[in-house]
This record gives C-alpha cells, structure tokens and sequence, in this order.
C-alpha cells in the first residue's frame, strides 16, 4: 500500500543502502541492472521541492507553458477507455472523497497533486534514471527493481509511494541530480515512516478479483 503521509523521522544512510542493496539482486534481462538511483535528503530535497513546487503553480496559472514540459515516455494511455478509466475514476474518486474534495474543486485538487512534489513530507524522495540506448524490456526490469524497494522497505518498518507524477517535470529534476543527457527520469519515491494518524493512510485502493483477470487453460 502507498503511504501519502509521512513523518518527518529521518531515514539512516545505512538502511536506505542496505534497501537498494537487495532491491539489486531483482532479475533484468541478461543482467544489464538498468537502474540509477539519484538519492534526495536535507537541502538537495528541499531544493528541488521548491522548483517543483513553483513550476506547477506556474502551469496553472499559465497552462502554455506545457509545452516546457515531456515526459519521456508514455506512462499512461493516450486515450482512456473502460475499464481502465473506471478504475482510475472510482480510484481518484475514492481518494479526494476520503479527504474531502469534492468534484470541481480545482484549488483542493491542485494542492492535493502537488503533495507529489513535496514527496508527501517523507524525509527521503527518491529518482529513478534509464539509459536511453535501453529497450523498453528494461522498464519491465525496472519495475521489479521497484518492488523490491518498497517491500524491502516494509521489512524496515518503512513506507513509500512510486510517484510517475515527477515525470512531467524531468526538465527540473534531471539537471538538479547531475543526471546525464543519456538517462531519462523512469519515476520518483517517497520513501520514510508513515504517519499512522493521518486519514489518507487508510485509503485501501480496490483490486479485481482474480477470476476477472485470469483464464485457465487446461
């Protein structure tokens, strides 16, 4: 489950290595470890914070400037068609609901998305790069890289949040982390102990059930 609250306890160095350390031993084709991490603390975190921050204040009030800003690579669909809009409908709508925003609040909303570009609170933001020379295989390789992140991160007592919202705003975050023209930002993460007395650290988001997705083939 993805935390959106967090508490501001610092993170040890230590741990955060000992994390990636086994989130490296994930599988990737022939072994190529695709994966760069870029990890923010302190000053650096804050400091992209704040660029972020007013880079998406700007958008709003100037929603041309959009075209500053490219993603990569296509996380989410061009077009959304059911179910998969449906999903992501009863899923945003279940999570401003818990939190008391309502359909049409737009000031609400955008602070709410921009929750994503302070991490949540969490002491510890993480951002993921990809060589660009690399196949879309090693996004698959990627993600199980991921997941071993967060569910190493559980064993710690730990939470995270995988956040591909950074991704507009690789322009910002890549030059802020010394990233190379080679790399392309994959996705962000929050990373730190969640607070257990906000609400929205009770959102559970709904899942199919395997019957929904499954054909056996005998």
């Amino acid at each position: 489950m993805s935390a959106r609250a967090f508490l501001p306890t610092p993170v040890p160095r230590a741990t955060l290595e000992h994390l990636l350390a086994v989130a490296s031993r994930a599988p990737s084709g022939t072994n190529t470890q695709p994966w760069k991490v870029y990890v923010l603390q302190g000053a650096s975190r804050s400091a992209l914070v704040d660029q972020v921050c007013a880079a998406h204040d700007a958008l709003r009030a100037d929603p041309t400037l959009a075209a500053q800003y490219h993603e990569a690579y296509d996380y989410y669909p061009e077009k959304w068609v059911s179910p998969y809009i449906d999903r992501r409908r009863e899923n945003g709508w279940g999570l401003y609901g818990l939190l008391g925003i309502g359909k049409g609040d737009k000031d609400k909303m955008h602070l709410q998305q921009q929750r994503n570009f302070r991490f949540f609170d969490a002491p510890v933001g993480l951002m993921f790069t990809l060589d660009r020379v690399l196949g879309r295989g090693s996004l698959l390789d990627y993600g199980m890289f991921l997941q071993n992140i967060m569910l190493g991160a559980r064993a710690q007592g730990l939470h995270t949040c995988p956040q591909a919202a950074w991704n507009v705003f690789a322009s910002i975050v890549l030059p802020h982390v010394g990233a190379s023209d080679h790399e392309m930002l994959v996705c962000g993460m929050a990373l730190g102990y969640a607070d257990p007395a906000h609400p929205v650290n009770g959102f559970h988001t709904p899942r199919e059930p395997v019957a929904s997705f499954t054909t056996w083939i005998e």
